[in-house]
């Protein structure tokens, strides 16, 4: 029998979230929010969020409201999207654009994007998904806004 101790652990969703204002809401049926981390979660916990993103049209259809609007943190960041092809990992499955510093990046491979903290990035939209793509961000903030 699985037993842990819940002051290290998450392993619900964060109840009662507050979205950053650059913040897209997603449908189930586009993504799913698997686990949050951060100090309200858990006490003196950095930020760090977990999610998946489902195949389908809804990219394309999504426009401006799918959008993470360009916005910048007091803290370091990391953003990573990984795709879930078992004979190659490395292949994203899906196509994501990520602007950082007003440079457009368009990536179709597993990446991890490092943001040091003051640097603009955004907007970022997920332009296609063929198969699941597993996604995190992390910084050293105590909350993600």
């Amino acid at each position: 029998m699985a037993n842990w101790n819940k002051k290290y652990f998450v392993t619900e969703p964060k109840q009662n979230i507050v979205e950053a204002p650059w913040n897209p809401v997603f449908s189930d049926k586009e993504g799913t929010r698997l686990m949050a981390l951060d100090s309200e979660v858990l006490k003196g916990a950095f930020y760090m969020e977990l999610a998946w993103f489902w195949p389908g049209k809804w990219p394309e259809t999504k426009s401006e409201e799918g959008t993470v609007k360009p916005h910048s943190h007091e803290w370091d960041e990391a953003i990573a999207f990984v795709g879930t092809n078992p004979e190659n990992p490395y292949d994203l499955g899906g196509e994501v654009e990520l602007w950082v510093n007003g440079e457009q990046n368009i990536l179709d491979r597993s990446f991890v994007a490092f943001i040091p903290a003051g640097t603009v990035h955004c907007p970022l939209r997920i332009r296609k998904v063929n198969r699941p793509i597993f996604h995190f961000t992390a910084g050293v903030g105590k909350k993600y806004f």
